[in-house]
């Protein structure tokens, strides 16, 4: 069992360096990269992912992970379809100008153009995510909590473009664009199309 956890672990520390790689180097990032940033040889890389491509893919799909397993997740703690739209909008966008997991998304994005296997990992991201919005909206209006403006997978489909255009301005470091701004900005059109307020009790004072 230890030596199953010992080898999970070196794993793991290889998916977060391909990360690192990535970032630093971008979707070209290769086997040497990836064992300089690991600091191992690329033998040993080799020996735990004998096929790069698939470490790279891994180290995608983990980033990928954050916004929509994570998300899906979080939203099972709430009832109400005002606060899972609040938390889901929120969760949604970058930290700041430097968290990885959306400097990777960027990165991919750059790439799918010439990498199919990266255009699929972010299409099927998309996706996922406007099914997630358009099932909560859904949710929401059986319940009379909302009245859309249009169908909900329109307001799904913007919701999410709205993630992406503005969690690429946090990126690219806009000075006057954070997240307390871009989420105010989304929840800004949500709240049109929805006919709610979108105020919560522990972010009111935030939101409104």
């Amino acid at each position: 069992m230890a030596k199953g956890k010992s080898r999970q672990a070196r794993r793991e520390t290889l998916v977060g360096a391909a990360r690192q790689a990535v970032l630093e180097y971008g979707t070209d990032a290769k086997l040497v990269h990836v064992a300089h940033a690991a600091g191992v040889t690329s033998g040993a890389v080799l020996y735990h992912f004998p096929d790069v491509k698939e470490l790279l893919l891994e180290a995608n799909r983990a980033g990928l992970e954050r916004f929509y397993d994570e998300r899906v997740a979080a939203l099972a703690t709430f009832d109400d379809p005002v606060e899972q739209l609040v938390v889901t909008v929120r969760n949604g966008l970058p930290v700041d100008s430097h968290d990885g997991s959306v400097r990777l998304l960027c990165e991919l994005g750059g790439a799918a153009g010439r990498q199919p296997v990266y255009a699929a990992l972010l299409t099927s991201l998309y996706d996922r995510q406007v099914a997630m919005y358009e099932s909560m909206l859904k949710v929401g209006a059986a319940r009379g909590v909302f009245r859309l403006a249009s169908n909900a997978l329109t307001i799904a489909r913007n919701l999410v473009a709205l993630e992406d255009a503005y969690g690429y301005r946090i990126i690219a470091g806009h000075p006057t664009i954070d997240r307390d701004i871009a989420v105010s900005l989304i929840l800004d059109y949500a709240r049109t199309a929805t006919d709610n307020p979108l105020v919560i009790n522990s972010e009111g004072d935030d939101e409104q």
